[in-house]
């Protein structure tokens, strides 16, 4: 069976059933044991000198565990494969979550500071409703990249390895990969690494929200907005999503109590937005996923033809 009709399969079976707490309740998640095989090693090596070369061998050991793992799980067939990697996408989690900052919305503003802050990391204390409507926006195109379209497309090219080594490559840059005294150093291969990792799946994510909805003549302006951001990669969805919508993303917004005034993203969009425009975020992923699907089914149909 091939590696397109497998992956076809998994994404129609994560689309169906999500993230079941029934199994998750009596399970460890696989999320939550690379975060450990994360912690383990921080915690033993994050220390003393030589932190960004012992980051570094952090980095090789979590990415040989993947490997290993991964050609392991490959020995018992395609019925695990398909298993583990729906496991290991996350769509409908990921509009689950966005939809209930939507649902909070439309109860108050403080129901919905509440629900945001389960998806971002800035400050969500002082949130108005289009911050958070942007908030969530923002989240859901991102993560549309790093949950969705990055693991499929790494599972196409290598298989379970491939999926296995970016999901702990891109966990570890979401624990350690941050510009603070503590990980700047330890965290630099796991942050370098990601970032390359994303490079092509970014913009695949951003392709396929602009042709799902009939925005590829604003390529050129996503492109240039997209270095605006300042990430390599999570700009690409956003500027997508922003002119998909219609929306105005980005622009000021607080960390750690520090206002930070990144530069807006379609500046021109809408910018008064709110639960709506929350709902509307969860449709545009879905297309981008129907749109993803459609050409994981046709390379699975190529596939079997040749």
């Amino acid at each position: 069976m091939s590696t397109a009709f497998v992956l076809s399969c998994a994404m129609v079976l994560d689309a169906l059933l999500g993230e079941p707490r029934w199994m998750w309740n009596r399970l460890p998640h696989p999320a939550v044991m690379m975060g450990q095989a994360v912690g383990w090693l921080d915690e033993r090596l994050n220390n003393g000198t030589a932190r960004r070369t012992k980051g570094a061998a952090a980095v090789a050991l979590l990415v040989l565990g993947a490997a290993l793992l991964g050609m392991a799980l490959d020995l018992f067939g395609w019925p695990v494969e398909i298993v583990v990697v729906a496991v290991l996408l996350a769509q409908r989690s990921l509009v689950d979550h966005v939809r209930a900052v939507a649902d909070a919305l439309r109860l108050s503003v403080a129901e919905a500071r509440r629900a945001v802050g389960m998806i971002v990391g800035r400050d969500t204390a002082k949130m108005d409703q289009p911050d958070i409507a942007r908030a969530a926006i923002e989240s859901a195109a991102e993560n549309l990249s790093d949950g969705v379209i990055a693991p499929a497309f790494w599972f196409l090219v290598a298989g379970l390895p491939g999926l296995l080594i970016y999901k702990i490559v891109n966990t570890a840059d979401s624990m350690i990969g941050y510009r603070t005294p503590r990980y700047e150093a330890f965290g630099w291969a796991a942050a370098r690494l990601d970032d390359v990792l994303n490079v092509i799946p970014a913009r695949l994510t951003a392709l396929l929200i602009a042709a799902s909805h009939w925005v590829l003549r604003d390529w050129r302006a996503v492109m240039t907005e997209a270095r605006l951001h300042r990430s390599p990669n999570a700009g690409w969805p956003e500027a997508a999503m922003a002119r998909a919508l219609n929306v105005a993303l980005s622009g000021p917004r607080s960390y750690d109590g520090t206002v930070q005034h990144f530069p807006w993203v379609h500046g021109f969009g809408r910018k008064d937005i709110g639960a709506q425009q929350i709902d509307a975020a969860c449709a545009a992923l879905w297309r981008a996923w129907g749109a993803g699907l459609a050409f994981v089914v046709v390379l699975a149909v190529l596939g079997a033809a040749l």
